[in-house]
């Protein structure tokens, strides 16, 4: 039993840091351990006596919105003062935590979950069609902040019995940009991947960034250590060109598509067993002609099925999903299918992203919290954990 005066939180660590951390109070390994296991597996809180439950943000908000596979819940938790106290006088008492439960149904027609998990409240990147990126960076998240939102998400998926329903992948997709804060991102992954703990397999992580390619270049290092070459990662190409590019994502300025396409085929050197995701958000006026199609068509060439090698990379159409204020509308049906198909034309392994949640704004790029769009202030930490 831990029974320090202060007790450890497992939240955002693994089981052999939280038993290192134990025994530098004098508890014993196998103790530590156990209690580990029982916290996760169990759901025991009195593993870790005097462990406050507010070590798990409360859930504020729910929103859920049905679909084909079932129901799209957008789920809200709130980090209370004291460093969220600074907006008050702005009238904004409060920051949250946005997340996403997506139902999806397999190939072999068993239904799973998705969790989509914010690793920044806000976003530094100034994507123009991102509306996470209107709040601007309030402040990176911690390890166990993201961890937090899985054990929340095992909350709410509770199934007649009283049974938690299982989370089956983990997706660094919501709010912020993962490689921005990178290095609590990699602490909260080794821990959802505990087989002591949450017990996520790596394959069923994957982390999506708009192109840190400082970032990318640590992730090409991280995948090749032991247990973590399964690792997902993604990247929200969004455009056919530099040009398309600069306009709509200002971090191409400083990394551009010939640097981006450089690192992902480094990462795909390193772990050729499993598929690169390329995202594209379509965009009406904006990068989804023919045009567009054949230029993507050729920057995604290296990642395309040859003699030689199958498929490495597989896009990912996204249909856009309107910000607020948004200049733009979402695509129609038609120009979705007309992209699809002259990619697949092209021999790129493309599939299309289902829409799920868009009219609870919790479908893909929509996330934020709308009181804090516009305002000026300096972001609590400036995380250059990337570098």
């Amino acid at each position: 039993m831990i029974d320090a005066a202060t007790p450890i939180s497992p939240l955002g660590l693994t089981r052999d840091d939280f038993a290192r951390a134990g025994a530098m109070r004098g508890v014993p390994l196998p103790h530590a351990r156990k209690a580990y296991a029982r916290f996760y597996r169990e759901r025991d809180w009195a593993a870790i006596p005097d462990l406050p439950r507010t070590v798990i943000a409360p859930i504020v908000n729910r929103l859920d919105e049905p679909c084909a596979e079932g129901v799209t819940t957008k789920f809200v938790q709130r980090l209370d003062p004291p460093d969220s106290g600074r907006f008050a006088d702005q009238g904004v008492p409060h920051l949250d935590i946005e997340s996403v439960i997506i139902p999806m149904i397999g190939r072999t027609g068993r239904k799973g979950h998705t969790l989509c998990v914010s690793s920044q409240v806000g976003c530094a990147m100034g994507c123009g069609f991102c509306e996470t990126a209107q709040m601007g960076l309030v402040r990176s998240l911690t390890a166990a902040e993201i961890v937090g939102q899985w054990w929340a998400a095992r909350e709410i998926l509770i199934d007649e019995g009283g049974a938690g329903v299982p989370i089956d992948n983990i997706v660094f997709m919501g709010m912020g940009e993962p490689l921005d804060n990178l290095d609590e991102v990699l602490k909260a992954i080794a821990c959802l991947a505990d087989h002591s703990g949450p017990g996520m397999p790596m394959s069923s992580i994957t982390v999506s960034t708009v192109g840190r390619v400082d970032g990318l270049r640590r992730l090409v290092e991280v995948v090749q250590q032991e247990g973590w070459k399964r690792l997902g990662i993604a990247l929200s190409v969004n455009a056919p060109s530099d040009e398309v590019r600069n306009e709509i994502m200002p971090l191409n300025k400083r990394w551009g598509m010939e640097e981006l396409r450089e690192v992902m085929l480094d990462l795909m050197k390193v772990r050729a067993s499993r598929k690169l995701l390329f995202e594209y958000v379509l965009i009406p006026g904006v990068n989804d002609s023919d045009e567009h199609a054949q230029q993507l068509g050729d920057w995604l060439r290296p990642f395309v099925r040859s003699e030689t090698q199958g498929h490495i990379g597989l896009l990912n159409v996204i249909p856009y999903n309107p910000r607020r204020n948004s200049p733009w509308p979402a695509p129609s049906e038609a120009s979705v299918t007309r992209f699809i198909e002259a990619m697949s034309g092209q021999g790129v392994y493309v599939k299309r992203r289902r829409t799920k949640g868009r009219s609870q704004m919790a479908a893909c790029g929509q996330l934020g919290t709308s009181e804090i769009r516009g305002r000026n202030y300096t972001p609590i930490t400036t995380n250059k954990s990337a570098g």
